[in-house]
This record gives structure tokens, C-alpha cells and sequence, in this order.
């Protein structure tokens, strides 16, 4: 396994072999456990967060029906962000990866669910499930890593494309369930293995461009008609809680998988068969929590305990936060470094690396006041003539 984010100081480098595998038959007795204890309670929780996010959504609709009177429009449109949010996040997500499949119920089951998402169920799982938790955070295979448009590590060659980074991530926020759509597709692999544009290329575009048909008529056509004379209320509703949930959801998941200090890995950690201790070190080292309230762990969907998911996607995302105790004592145990932190700290440090990424290796550190202008000069004069990567500078340079 290697690590590309260069470091001074490894944090795997005092483990044994030894120590990898016992640690992962401690994290394999701390799974079974959960699934042995799996029952009443987990299934009542997970129809009771459907019932509460229905119930949302209709009652927000309805109140919405009175949108041209502001207040009304303003309480209708934060319900529906949050239902759509619920939706995506602590429904959607979860169950499409079969978290709740255990219960037998074919109402809530990873084969029959579809969400209020332009991705179409079947494409998310296979991207998401089949290849993004196999391959966590190893370039070229995991397309989560940057959603396939950014540089994300050091040792990536840069490039003056790379400068605009910062302003596509922030069109991936919000638009990001189109963002997410699209890239199911798997457009970048084709590209990439010069494929072409395959019959199987071609079902994927008919299924999405099918999904996200579906979503755009029922958000911006069905309920702005069945909204009579305030079709433009419930029309700008639509927009904005869907741009809300876009956001929301992309900062999420930003900060479980892009904040400083979190590893990314070489194609060649999968040259040898990666033992189970070894794909569980890579989830530990590849992920990051966030810290807060149930509430927000809630409307996270419990992807603020992104280590957990990582390490068991398959258990009840309801249990994240039983485990998260436990978990944290076995990587202080380990001498690993848990990252968690508060929301805005985790936003900030990611968006912070997706900045310093942008730019060539140790620009940010090597700039200050006194320099700013001719290093930015130089910058331009770079990226203008479309050079390689230019040389880290010593810092005050």
C-alpha cells in the first residue's frame, strides 16, 4: 500500500503485518456484532425517518400552495430542502446500499428503491457500491476522488487547467446530483480506454437521460401546474430547495473525503491482493468524520461518521454513532490519527486543499503579502504558456 500524499512523518510505518490483521479481526468482531443485534429497533427507526421525511415533503408542498404570500413560501421551500435532503442522505443513500435489506421488506430494499435523484438507482450502486468503496481514494479507479475533475495530490502533475479547479467544484456543488449522474455514466472511463461510444455507453445515456426526464418533469412541470396561479412559487421552491440539497450534500461528503490529511493511494496498492486488515487500514486512512449533534448526523445521513461508513457501508447507518466510540479507541490504540472535526472546519480544510491543489506544489506556502503580486505575475506568465509543473519555492521565496 502506498501512500502518494508525501509526509515527513508516516503513520503507518510502525505497523506490523501482525498488526494489520489483528486490527482488522477487532473491527470484523465489532461488525458481527452490530449484525447480531440487528432488529425491532433499527427497523422501526428507518420507517419511522421515511414516515417523518413524507410527511415533510407533503406538508411543505401544501404549504407551498400559498407560496405567493412570502412567509409561506420561505417555510415551504426550507421543508422541502429538508426532505429532499432526508431523501438523498439518510434514505436514499442508505438503503441503496442494502443497509436495510435485512428486514425482508420489498417497500425498503436496495432492489426496489429509487430516490428523488437525477442518477438512476441501478448506476449509483454500481459506481458508488461496486467500485467507489472497493477502490477508496486509489487514483484512476475511484472515481469519488474528486469526481473525476480535479487534482487531488501532490504527487499529480500539475497542470495551469488545474487553476480552475476551485470555480468546477463549486459548479459540482450546485449542481452536484447532475454532477453525480453524469459521471455514473462513466463517461471519463470510456475516454480514457479510448472505447468509443459503446452499446453499453448507450444504454447508460438512455437510463439517465430517462431519470433525470422523470426528475425534471415531476419538480419543474407536475407541481408547478397542480400549483394553479402560484406556479411560479412553487416552481422557484423546486430550484431552490433542490439547489439547497445539492449543497448541503456536497459539503457532506466533501468533508469525509477531502480534507487535509486524509491519504490517497497508487494504483499499486492493489498489485498484491489486499488482505481484509489491509482494505480496512485503507477506508481508515482515506476517510474523515464530522463532528456535531444527532440532528445533524441525521440530515448527514451518518455520512458524518464517513469512517464508520467506510469501514461497514453494510450496517445500519443508525448504529454509526455506537460504534464511533469504539472505533476512535482503535485507532488511538493503533497511534492512527482519527480526523474529526467540526462542519465548518472540515469545509474549510477541504475546500482549503482543493485551492493549494489548484495551484503548483508549495505556491500557497512559499506566498505571502511581500511576494504575492510577482508570484502571481509569474503564475500567469506560466499557465499562459502552458507549462509543466513549476518547482516548490522556499517558503518566504
Amino acid at each position: 500500500m502506498t501512500v502518494l500524499q508525501k509526509q515527513r512523518h508516516s503513520q503507518v510505518a510502525h505497523l506490523t503485518s501482525d498488526d494489520v490483521e489483528r486490527m482488522g479481526r477487532e473491527l470484523d468482531a465489532i461488525r458481527q456484532r452490530v449484525l447480531d443485534s440487528r432488529g425491532a429497533r433499527d427497523a422501526a427507526y428507518i420507517r419511522r425517518v421515511i414516515r417523518v421525511q413524507r410527511s415533510l415533503e407533503l406538508g411543505s408542498r401544501t404549504v407551498l400552495l400559498a407560496g405567493r404570500w412570502r412567509p409561506a413560501w420561505v417555510l415551504g421551500t426550507l421543508g422541502l430542502a429538508v426532505a429532499k435532503s432526508l431523501d438523498n442522505m439518510e434514505i436514499g443513500h442508505n438503503v441503496l446500499h442494502g443497509q436495510w435489506d435485512w428486514m425482508r421488506d420489498p417497500r425498503i430494499h436496495s432492489a426496489t428503491w429509487d430516490w428523488d435523484h437525477a442518477s438512476p438507482p441501478e448506476q449509483w450502486k454500481h459506481a458508488h457500491n461496486d467500485t467507489h468503496h472497493r477502490f477508496t481514494n486509489i487514483l484512476g479507479k475511484d472515481n469519488d476522488l474528486g469526481y473525476g475533475i480535479m487534482r487531488v495530490d501532490e504527487d499529480q502533475p500539475w497542470e495551469p487547467r488545474h487553476l480552475a479547479q476551485p470555480l468546477w467544484n463549486l459548479v459540482n456543488a450546485c449542481i452536484f446530483e447532475y454532477g453525480i449522474a453524469m459521471y455514473d455514466i462513466e463517461f471519463g472511463e470510456h475516454l480514457r480506454e479510448k472505447k468509443g461510444f459503446t452499446p453499453e455507453l448507450r444504454q447508460r445515456v438512455r437510463t439517465a437521460l430517462a431519470k433525470v426526464r422523470k426528475q425534471v418533469t415531476k419538480d419543474y412541470v407536475v407541481h408547478p401546474l397542480l400549483a394553479g396561479p402560484g406556479w411560479r412559487s412553487t416552481l422557484t421552491a423546486n430550484l431552490t430547495a433542490n439547489f439547497v440539497r445539492n449543497v448541503w450534500s456536497h459539503s457532506v461528503i466533501m468533508c469525509g473525503h477531502f480534507p487535509e490529511g486524509v491519504e490517497t493511494f497508487e494504483m499499486s496498492a492493489l498489485d498484491e491482493q489486499e488482505t481484509r486488515g489491509e482494505w480496512y487500514l485503507r477506508q481508515m486512512l482515506g476517510s474523515a468524520d464530522i463532528s456535531g449533534s444527532p440532528l445533524m448526523h441525521v440530515m448527514t445521513g451518518n455520512l458524518s461518521h464517513q469512517i464508520e461508513h467506510h469501514l461497514f457501508p453494510d450496517l445500519p447507518s443508525s448504529r454509526y454513532a455506537e460504534i464511533a466510540v469504539e472505533v476512535e479507541q482503535l485507532f488511538e490504540r493503533y497511534g492512527l490519527t482519527y480526523h474529526s472535526a467540526p462542519l465548518p472546519q472540515q469545509v474549510a480544510s477541504a475546500w482549503h486543499k482543493v485551492l493549494r491543489l489548484s495551484l503548483p506544489n508549495g505556491w500557497l506556502e512559499a506566498t505571502n503579502r511581500r511576494n504575492v503580486v510577482p508570484r502571481l505575475a509569474s503564475l500567469a506568465r506560466t499557465a499562459l504558456r502552458g507549462a509543466g509543473p513549476a518547482a516548490p519555492q522556499p517558503a518566504g521565496a
